[in-house]
């Protein structure tokens, strides 16, 4: 998992910047990021219901680590911003199966330790997106983008090869039906937990990993102040993530953790439009929490309460719906930067957050024979 988020991220805190310096409009940097998601919202839900059925865990997974790796050989081999574009919809591709290595990882744990499991996944997960982060930083303003697919391809190679390695349950099921499964669309916790992170990975990927380092970079920050904002982001992330496993974190409900990030979020959107660079790279840390916390909480109760022959449909289902987020918030926030300026488009994003912290006290507060 290290690795293979490792080559999905190393070359993303400059990918804004650099589509930008090579003359690429904020409309179309904004579908470029925009189609990392798109790809994941078409293939994840197709995915899921075949992992069911199929049940080779390992298989997605090689195909996933591969496409990784020629992801940046794209991006490598064509012009900026079609290299870019194709590389981040294989990218979706490769983050399509990222469902695999949850639910492989999962069977390792029982039910009721299911936050546990999705708090140290998500943990690792997040020291591979530092470490790409780390090397990015010290190294593009010497060797620019180009080192850093190099990197990617590195990193995605090694993790095909590591991937060969796992031990996978031949846990197929073949004796349901792809309609049977498709019934966990209709679960309204899915749903609801889905459209959470629907929300926090759009914001995420309009603001934190793109147009803020477009706002820091305005206001003259360094190749190295860029590196830190990601830095930033992704170590309070991995300890979010951690914390989010803990039996302390588990003294709060749920409702306290998700409301209290997305109003987070909102403060981070609107706030960053007016802030230094050094005080941006503070903020950071909120983005970061909302990673580690409300991704964790989202995906542990999202899949608690579905049968374990319908998780990969359900996961899928579920990683579709924030993938939505991921297409449709960066490209309306390229949209809107470009005919009302960056600033606006972050106070759109600070909106959508607060509609997500009403909407968390609305389904808490329903009965709860309604949201399960």
């Amino acid at each position: 998992m290290t690795m293979f988020w490792f080559a999905q991220y190393v070359y993303v805190p400059y990918q804004t910047p650099y589509l930008l310096m090579n003359q690429v409009a904020f409309s179309a940097t904004g579908i470029i990021m925009g189609a990392y998601g798109f790809s994941q919202l078409v293939l994840r839900m197709p995915i899921g219901v075949m992992a069911d059925k199929n049940g080779n865990h390992k298989l997605f997974i090689i195909i996933g680590v591969a496409a990784s790796a020629l992801a940046s050989v794209f991006r490598l081999t064509m012009p900026p911003e079609t290299g870019f574009f194709w590389g981040n919809i294989l990218s979706g591709l490769a983050s399509a199966m990222w469902l695999s290595f949850m639910l492989l990882y999962s069977e390792f744990f029982r039910k009721e330790h299911m936050q546990k499991a999705m708090g140290l996944m998500m943990t690792a997960n997040s020291i591979g997106i530092f470490m790409g982060f780390m090397l990015s930083t010290i190294l593009y303003g010497a060797y620019g983008m180009n080192l850093l697919c190099y990197l990617s391809v590195i990193a995605g190679g090694t993790a095909m090869f590591l991937s060969f390695f796992l031990k996978s349950a031949d846990s197929h099921n073949k004796t349901v039906s792809v309609k049977n499964l498709l019934t966990v669309y209709w679960n309204k916790r899915l749903i609801f937990f889905g459209l959470l992170v629907f929300i926090q990975q759009g914001i995420l990927m309009s603001t934190c990993m793109s147009f803020t380092m477009q706002i820091a970079q305005q206001n003259g920050a360094s190749s190295i102040q860029i590196g830190m904002l990601s830095i930033v982001y992704i170590l309070s992330a991995i300890f979010f993530s951690y914390f989010a496993s803990s039996k302390l974190a588990q003294k709060q409900s749920p409702m306290f953790w998700l409301l209290t990030t997305m109003l987070l979020m909102a403060v981070y959107c609107f706030s960053v439009p007016h802030l230094k660079t050094g005080l941006i790279i503070i903020f950071q840390i909120l983005m970061g929490m909302s990673t580690g916390i409300l991704v964790s909480f989202c995906t542990s109760e999202a899949i608690k309460e579905i049968p374990q022959g319908k998780r990969s449909t359900a996961m899928g289902y579920f990683q579709a719906i924030f993938a939505a987020g991921m297409t449709i918030l960066p490209a309306l926030a390229g949209k809107i930067a470009e005919n009302y300026g960056v600033q606006f488009s972050f106070y759109v994003e600070g909106i959508i957050a607060v509609a997500g912290a009403v909407l968390t006290v609305y389904y808490y507060r329903l009965p709860k024979k309604t949201i399960v």
